[in-house]
Order: structure tokens, then sequence, then C-alpha cells
């Protein structure tokens, strides 16, 4: 299978790349804009590899998309290109609209054009396949789970952008026929997170020894996911999922915001010990995010059950692993903390 992926450089994206090339022996071709959380070295393991191949572009623009589908001509792609931080979201709307809702019709008009095409044969195998996020329905109170049938609902300008895209890519699927799948996913953490979300903000502010910020009174509830599992979740989802369908995909490791610097900071007193105190100690609670959501989380049914995925990571496993891997791979972080972005707090509005 010869794969477009779009985003391929990002946190979820590089890892999707690595699974597709290094556990399926698929081809790829990353295209990928290179903005501020694109980091080419998160693709240092499958770089050379000759099923893996690069394009810096822009998912907005036209012209360069439509010229990579003609030359490639993929089987499939997996639209990961998106603005994904909710607290820039909050300081710069703009951006996620033009990414996230026009360039994923760019994206759709592109394999329109390309799809309708192909010879029969391939028309029948080629998937479009759009990866969103659990934040589209909104918040949860106390009990519940987001299925695939639950009203949208969004807060924040980039759950709304993201919303936008899951209807146009129905709407692609409904009116002109395009072979469509969705995802929507529970917040990822693992190996190569851009340290502006908050896991590996606050593994490397305790190891930097500065404080480790947590909104409000830190009860707001995430569901976890590994973003390996996730990476597989989503292979399975293109290859073998029904057309024009959604499904959830979620770690059923729900934690609050408190519980999840508690946990690291235990794990870290454990595997890297501070000359005094633990890093409990750093723990500060500042101004709530706008707009905060209270709680998500993920009934994985449909997914398990039709598909055959399971989160091989729980939470506790996962995130020993992810704070060892930065413990291990300072060469990742060390220049984008030093270059792009120290931690900095983000979208007060």
């Amino acid at each position: 299978m010869k794969v477009v992926v779009t985003g391929g450089a990002g946190f979820i994206g590089s890892a999707v790349c690595r699974h597709l090339v290094k556990d399926k022996a698929c081809e790829v071709l990353n295209l990928d804009k290179l903005t501020y959380a694109g980091v080419p070295e998160s693709l240092k393991e499958i770089e050379d590899s000759p099923l893996y191949r690069f394009e810096k572009a822009d998912v907005c623009d036209k012209t360069a998309v439509a010229a990579i589908f003609a030359d490639y001509q993929p089987d499939a792609v997996m639209h990961l290109a998106a603005e994904s931080h909710v607290d820039r979201s909050i300081d710069g709307p703009a951006t996620f609209i033009e990414t996230n809702i026009v360039g994923t019709y760019t994206m759709l008009e592109c394999a329109r054009d390309y799809w309708n095409g192909l010879s029969e044969g391939k028309k029948e195998r080629f998937r479009f396949h759009h990866i969103s996020t659990d934040e589209v329905y909104g918040s949860l109170g106390d009990d519940g789970l987001f299925e695939e049938t639950t009203p949208y609902d969004p807060r924040s300008p980039y759950s709304a952008s993201k919303a936008s895209s899951d209807h146009l890519v129905k709407a692609w699927f409904h009116t002109y026929g395009l072979p469509v799948v969705i995802t929507n996913c529970s917040n990822n953490y693992g190996p190569y997170h851009f340290p502006e979300k908050l896991i590996p903000l606050v593994i490397l502010n305790a190891l930097d020894e500065k404080p480790l910020p947590i909104y409000g009174k830190g009860d707001n509830i995430r569901d976890w996911l590994y973003v390996e599992d996730h990476a597989k979740a989503l292979v399975a989802v293109v290859a073998s999922g029904e057309l024009g369908e959604t499904y959830n995909v979620g770690g059923r490791n729900e934690r609050t915001n408190l519980e999840v610097v508690e946990t690291i900071c235990s794990i870290l007193d454990e595997l890297r010990p501070r000359t005094e105190g633990s890093y409990k100690d750093l723990i500060t609670f500042v101004a709530d995010r706008p707009g905060h959501d209270a709680r998500y989380a993920i009934d994985a049914t449909k997914l398990e059950t039709e598909l055959g995925w399971k989160a091989q990571e729980n939470f506790d496993t996962g995130i020993r692993r992810t704070i060892q891997w930065y413990l291990d791979n300072d060469w990742w972080w060390r220049p984008i903390r030093e270059g792009r972005y120290s931690g900095e707090r983000l979208g007060k509005a």
C-alpha cells in the first residue's frame, strides 16, 4: 500500500509513518509544511528507508497537493495535518481556521479529482482517512462516554475547526461518494511529543527545576492514549474500516490533570531524584484556561469489536515508558526547548 500521510512530521503523524514503514512495509510519502511543531528528527528511524519519502508542502496549496497526488499515485491518504493546541487556538484562531478547515477542504478536493481519474479497481481500493479529536464532542459530566453518535458541541476555536473539518469529510462522502473514514481520538502521549502539551511540558519543566503549572484545581479529566497504540488503530481503520463510518479511539485511562502531574513527579523521584525534596514541590496552580472542558472519555467498543484493535499500554506502563524516553533522548527535545518553545504560558486570552 502507498500512503500519503499529511502532517507526518508531527507527534501522531510521525508515529503513523514509523509504524507504516517499520511494521507494515508500506510506502509512505510524508507531506508536511514543517510549522513550529513539525520535527523532521522524529522520523530519524526511517528517513533512510527506500519506503519513505518527504515532501515539504502546505495542505492549503492546491497546486502542490494535486501535483503530489499525480506523481505519487497513492492508495490511501491519512490526513493528520492540523493545528492542534487549544491554548494556541485561543491566542490566534485564524491559523486553525486556515489549516484545519481550508486545508481539509483542499485535501478533499485534490483527493476527489485524483480518485475520479482512477481505474475502477484502484477506485475501489482508495481511502481518505481523516484523523480528528474527541474534543469535537464538547464536555462530559461525571458520567458517560463519547460514542460515535454523540452530538457535536465544540467549545474552543481548535475543537470548532476540527468539528468543521469532520463535517466536510462526511459531506464529501455523501455528496460525491469519496471513500472516507473518520477517527476521533482521546488525548495522546508518548515519545516525540512536542513540549507545549501537558505531559512533555511537565516532564521537561521538572528536569529544568521550573514550576509545573496546573490549570484551575487540576480536576479536569482526560482519557489518555499511548501514541503507538493510536498509530496501530489508525492503520487498522484505513485498511479495514467501513466507508463513511466514524471510529472513536481511546485508551480507557481516565485521569485528572493533577493525577497525571503527580504520577510524573513520583516516577521522576524514582528515576532521577532531585537533590532535595520531591518534584511535587514544583507543582503550581495557575488561572484556568478559558472554556476548559471538564471531562473527556472515549467509548472505543466499535473499534475494538469490529476491527479487533485494543490498546496495549495502560496509563501506568505508558507514562513510565514516556518519561524514560525523555530522559534518554535529550538530543531530540533540548533544541526545541532552547530554540522554539521554552515552556511559557499560552492561551490566557
